[in-house]
């Protein structure tokens, strides 16, 4: 397992941290995911032969919200 953390932007509220946790946590091989709504963090472990960091990426942009 890799751990994580992305600079997420456009949070602004609890359901916007809700929306990128519920994101992250739908790709299978990841968990212990954590948004930092305040820092506009979200970190997790992820297990790089089940999951790609581009699909988690694109997950959270599905979302609406900018990965950098």
């Amino acid at each position: 397992m890799e751990k994580i953390t992305l600079k997420v932007g456009g949070m602004s509220c609890e359901h916007c941290a809700k929306a990128v946790t519920n994101a992250v946590a739908g790709i299978a091989g990841t968990e212990d995911v954590a948004v930092d709504l305040e820092a506009g963090h979200v970190s997790f472990s992820f297990d790089p032969d089940r999951a790609s960091l581009e699909a988690i990426k694109e997950a959270i942009i599905g979302e609406e919200f900018s990965v950098n």
